[in-house]
Formats: structure tokens, C-alpha cells, sequence
């Protein structure tokens, strides 16, 4: 059952559209992620979901109520900025609270809802002290509690993680799908990191240039993109240009590969790195041009013409150098990316 459905939703600016007929349906207790670079539309779409801009066009319908035209404060949404927002001059127990007593909730209603965020989100010797007193994981949990608190039907996320340390941010990652699963909040969440969007996501909505490209779990955008901008952004690939037919490809170097499609023509195939094995091989059409060790895995950059070539090769005991002629072997099928050229008509 659909939780939030923006329908055909346009923000202009001037001449400028920012945002281009976005419809996206999100489920009761679902957790979504709106992923694109920097620029593409995803922070005006949450600054319209929250009310504090207003569609140029479309529709917003949040627990079967259309709230397009409701301030913020009647909204039943919360949101957790990027920046935390607490008030500096307040504890942290003032922090939770000052919602609360604003929307006049009951003193009984209000100690039960802070003791759940308080417990869930494991701030119970924090609750005197003032945010500065507090790291970037504590300020973050209490972000969330004072956002948990409200028990609003739609939870917003603007890159909440973005400013904290790499290890503390894939920490906080886990925590906030762990809290997301308990509370059964329908949420949104807005990033530009990758790994993030396919480690957190039921479903990831993909936008470009103020356009929604493509929805999908993270397994079926990752394995199977409709379009070349999804497979090139959503983790590395390789897109190389093929003569396709039976389920067969041929890439400019002459090799044949097999196909995850029925295609034929001129068709671009995505082959994830990892999908690649790398042999030395003295008469190989390939030159390794550049190595980088990560521990668990090798990653590879194979020149083949005029083509660079991605390899990510797992448990390497041994690294195959720089200068040395090696062979790709194309693991399993490569998958064709659509197009109306790349079909065979049923």
C-alpha cells in the first residue's frame, strides 16, 4: 500500500526547470533512496516534500491526504538535515523535546515517546549535555531521536552522513537501517554516495538533470540498469560499444562475449569490473597500465587500443604489474543496456 505518491511533480526557477514530471510511489514502512549527483534535483524534491517550496506543478499525497498545499507544520513529515540543526543552547533532552511541547502533545505522551527515542537510539547518559559537548555519531542520534519523536508518517533524510568519517559513517549506515526496521518508519533518503544508495535501499530511485532515469531494488540497478547513466554511476563498469546477435557480442578488439539479451545491431554493453578475470598472457591484446592493491581486492586498468578497461580481481595472492600483456576473460554474460535499437521486436 502506497504510503507517499508525488504525481507528475515541476519546479521552476525562472526559465530554469529544476525538476521534470518526478512520480514516485513509496510503501508503508519502505525505505527509499533518491540517488544522482550533485545538482540533478534531489534536495528541491525534498525541500518540496517538506513544504518549504512549493511545486510549480504535480501533486503530493502523503497517507492518502494531499498535502501540496499545507504548510510544513501540518505536514506529519520529519526531516534530518545533513547539518543535524540542533539548538546549540539547549540540551539534549530540550533538543528532543522542544517539538513536542510546540505541537502541545500531553506531559504523558511526551515522556513515553522521548524514553522510546531515548532507548532506541541509545542516548541515556547524553540527555544534559549541549551538542557541543557531543561528537559527530552522538549529534547524529540525536538528529534522529528528535525526528523519531514527532512519529511523523514520512521520515526525509538529506545526506545526514555525509559530514561524519568514513568509519563512523559506515557505522551510523547500519545503525539507521537497524532504527529504520524497528520503528517501521516509510522513509526517504537523499545521497550522492553509491555504496550508500545499494547498502541501505529497499528500492533507489535514480535522477539526473531533474529527472527521474530509473527505479529499482539495489540488486536489479546494479546487475541489470536500463540506462548507461545508472550503470556508470551506481558503482564502475565498463560501456563498450559492440556488433551484437544470438545472444552474442563482439567487442571493437575482436573478442566475442556472451549476452544477458537477445540483441542485435550496434548495441552498449555494461561489464562490471568485477565480472573480468585478468591472465597474464604474453601474447594478450591487453597492456595493464596501472595497479592499485586494496587488501581484498586488486583493481586493474587494461589498455586494449584505444580502449581502458576496469578489472577488479578478488583474494589476489600475486598482482600482475604494470607493462605486463595479459587476457580478459569476460566471466558470465554481459548485460545489454535498452535501447530501442538493441531489441528484437516480439
Amino acid at each position: 500500500m502506497s504510503e507517499l505518491d508525488i504525481v507528475g511533480v515541476a519546479k521552476d526557477y525562472g526559465a530554469l526547470r529544476v525538476l521534470d514530471d518526478i512520480s514516485i510511489s513509496v510503501d508503508r514502512g519502505e525505505f527509499v533512496t533518491i540517488l544522482g549527483p550533485s545538482g540533478c534535483g534531489k534536495s528541491s524534491l525534498l525541500r518540496i516534500l517538506m513544504g518549504i517550496s512549493r511545486a510549480s506543478a504535480g501533486e503530493i499525497h502523503l497517507s492518502g491526504q494531499q498535502i501540496d498545499a499545507l504548510p510544513p507544520e501540518r505536514r506529519d513529515i520529519a526531516m534530518v538535515f545533513q547539518s543535524y540543526a540542533l539548538f546549540p543552547h539547549m540540551t539534549v533532552l530540550k533538543n528532543l523535546s522542544f517539538g513536542l511541547k510546540m505541537k502541545q502533545v500531553p506531559k504523558s505522551e511526551r515522556e513515553r515517546r522521548l524514553a522510546h527515542a531515548v532507548e532506541i537510539c541509545n542516548l541515556s547518559g547524553l540527555l544534559d549535555r549541549m551538542p557541543r559537548q557531543l561528537s559527530g555519531g552522538q549529534q547524529q542520534r540525536v538528529a534522529l531521536a528528535r525526528a523519531i519523536v514527532m512519529q511523523p508518517a514520512l521520515l526525509l533524510f538529506d545526506e545526514p552522513l555525509s559530514n561524519l568519517d568514513a568509519k563512523l559513517r559506515d557505522t551510523l549506515r547500519h545503525e539507521l537501517v537497524a532504527l529504520h526496521r524497528r520503528i517501521g518508519a516509510t522513509s526517504i533518503y537523499v545521497t550522492h554516495d553509491q555504496s550508500e544508495a545499494m547498502a541501505m535501499s529497499d528500492r533507489i530511485v535514480v535522477m539526473d538533470a531533474g529527472r527521474v532515469l530509473e527505479i529499482g531494488t539495489p540488486l536489479e540497478l546494479y546487475r541489470a540498469p536500463k540506462k548507461a547513466f545508472t550503470a556508470g554511476f551506481l558503482g564502475q563498469t565498463n560501456l563498450l560499444t559492440a556488433d551484437a546477435g544470438d545472444h552474442r557480442a563482439k567487442l571493437p578488439w575482436g573478442q566475442e562475449i556472451s549476452c544477458d539479451k537477445d540483441a542485435f545491431g550496434k548495441v552498449q554493453v555494461s561489464a562490471r569490473p568485477e565480472d573480468i578475470a585478468i591472465i597474464s598472457d604474453d601474447d594478450g591484446v591487453g597492456s595493464v597500465t596501472a595497479v592499485s592493491f586494496m587488501g581484498p581486492t586488486a583493481l586493474y586498468s587494461v589498455r586494449i587500443g584505444e580502449t581502458q578497461i576496469k578489472v577488479s580481481q578478488s583474494g589476489a595472492s600475486a598482482l600482475v604489474h604494470v607493462g605486463s600483456r595479459v587476457a580478459l576473460n569476460f566471466v558470465g554474460p554481459v548485460h545489454v543496456i535498452e535501447g530501442d535499437a538493441n531489441r528484437k521486436a516480439n
